[in-house]
């Protein structure tokens, strides 16, 4: 397979399993020794085992890490600091894409930018959507409820207000407060009631102080 013919297989799709080249092939330790090459010469990134990435100029569109990071695990969604993040809850810029996952937890480092997963088990897997995070790039991505969620059931004592506090939550206002609570109340467990209970009340108060600005 020439260059040009996996740019063309690609198209628009910045980031890419080996698997989409593999199909049908005959093959396929060829297929993969060309990947090696490509990677060597600083075409392609791996990113991961059977992940890769068409490196610049070649690329045509530059990857989101929230799209890479589904695709690096694929029973994920980006959640917690990053969902928190993208959704403007907290002023801090996030280093490294974070995602929970059903399956290990597991961290990598790439060309492309770093990324942790956190396990969570699978009756807490819920509580996300796919959406455009870039323009013709998708990804699952967890509501702001479910981020802040993710964050309490994962850090120890986070319930407590002074951890709450410490977040610096802002724009509270996107919340939806009976989503946050119908969401605490699935997990039964008590520590997220407790916290969606409180980041209410930070929500209320901060609508209250934006009321007599």
């Amino acid at each position: 397979m020439r260059f040009a013919r996996l740019l063309e297989i690609v198209d628009q799709e910045p980031v890419f399993e080996s698997g989409l080249l593999l199909a049908g092939v005959a093959n396929a330790n060829s297929v993969r020794q060309q990947l090696s090459r490509w990677v060597q010469d600083g075409k392609l990134y791996q990113l991961r085992r059977g992940v890769y990435a068409v490196a610049p100029p070649f690329q045509k569109i530059k990857p989101h890490p929230f799209r890479i990071a589904n695709l690096l695990v694929h029973n994920s969604y980006v959640s917690l600091q990053s969902a928190l993040a993208h959704y403007d809850l907290i002023p801090e810029y996030t280093p490294f894409t974070t995602s929970v996952t059903t399956t290990r937890p597991a961290s990598w480092n790439t060309p492309l930018g770093s990324f942790s997963f956190r396990h969570v088990r699978t009756f807490l897997f819920y509580g996300f959507a796919r959406l455009e995070v870039s323009p013709q790039q998708f990804a699952f991505v967890a509501t702001p409820e479910k981020a802040l969620l993710d964050l309490v059931h994962l850090t120890a004592r986070a319930d407590e207000p002074s951890y709450l506090a410490e977040l610096r939550l802002q724009n509270l206002d996107q919340l939806n407060p009976e989503m946050l609570l119908d969401l605490a109340k699935r997990s039964n467990q008590p520590k997220l009631v407790r916290a969606a209970r409180s980041i209410i009340e930070l929500a209320n108060r901060e609508r209250m102080e934006f009321q007599f600005l």
